[in-house]
């Protein structure tokens, strides 16, 4: 069984603000070029990924102990919802658990942004299932018919003679658009297949922990930062005649893993002043020892 860290999970839609009491009471933003240390107040406006948002709370919350006079707002409502707000402007950083589509970067170009990426993590997706679920691993192919509706009872995947109950993130997060284009899809952008309707669709990766621990003909999938050890992890292969690899910081790291990916920030440009410092600390071995400690992967 697989240990990890077990973290609280923020709802989606709920607006996190770390604001430190010793703050000005009202501060430039970053995005108007105020940069740290200079005596004033400089706002950072961070939305995006939920699954990245615990990440980016407990990195915004230490980088305000070293320097107290920066302000950081960060906000879930998923990576789609993040990168909508650089779009428009709303925002100085978007964490987004998938890369930006091309649609979206036409969007942002045709209002003078220029999206820049910034890999600020690694992470790995676990398929998880109730602990008492005897089922040890899936391919690639079978966790695709499976979500897709094609596989509809354990037995047929050497479980239990059981319904199976498919649990998915919401449309809006990046992990939701990940899982389908490399799972259910296979990687192939020209597969248009799309999960089952009978998937539940939860709003948070808090939801699919609840629901998989109390439903013993469950399945869902969560970052790696958000498994805990009363969850069954699978061993996931890319085919019937692969190796069976679970998801942990390693074989992320070597790559034996199939489902991995990178997690990322995106700025309006390349970053300047405060913003360009945060990043630059977030990518240093002080941030990256936070994104270890959460569970998620340290950049290479």
């Amino acid at each position: 069984m697989l240990r990890m860290r077990m973290i609280r999970r923020v709802g989606p839609v709920l607006l996190l603000l770390v604001l430190f009491p010793w703050l000005a009471a009202c501060g430039s933003s970053a995005g108007d070029g105020g940069t740290a240390g200079s005596g004033r107040a400089t706002t950072i406006q961070n939305k995006g990924s939920d699954t990245m948002v615990n990440l980016a709370l407990a990195w915004a919350e230490a980088y305000g102990e070293i320097l107290p006079d920066v302000q950081i707002a960060v906000t879930g409502g998923g990576s789609g919802t993040g990168i909508a707000s650089l779009i428009n402007g709303t925002v100085d950083m978007a964490n987004a658990s998938r890369q930006i589509e091309e649609e979206e970067r036409t969007e942002a170009e045709a209002n003078g942004i220029d999206p820049v990426e910034h890999v600020v993590a690694g992470d790995a997706i676990a398929v998880v299932v109730h602990p008492s679920n005897p089922v040890e691993g899936l391919t690639i192919p079978q966790l695709s018919d499976i979500f897709s509706g094609k596989i509809t009872n354990w037995r047929e995947v050497g479980g239990e003679d059981r319904p199976i109950v498919l649990l998915s993130r919401e449309s809006n997060s990046g992990t939701h658009v990940f899982f389908l284009e490399q799972v259910v899809r296979q990687g192939n952008p020209d597969d248009t297949t799309l999960f089952s309707p009978n998937t539940l669709l939860l709003p948070s990766s808090e939801g699919i922990s609840a629901e998989v621990r109390q439903n013993p003909n469950a399945i869902g999938y969560d970052g790696l930062g958000y498994v805990t050890d009363d969850q069954k992890v699978l061993g996931v292969a890319t085919s019937a005649e692969a190796v069976f690899v679970m998801p942990t910081v390693e074989t992320v790291k070597d790559s034996s893993y199939p489902i991995a990916r990178g997690l990322y920030i995106y700025t309006a440009g390349e970053p300047q002043g405060a913003i360009e410092a945060y990043l630059s600390w977030i990518l240093s071995s002080e941030g990256q020892a936070i994104v270890l400690n959460l569970g998620f992967v340290p950049r290479q």
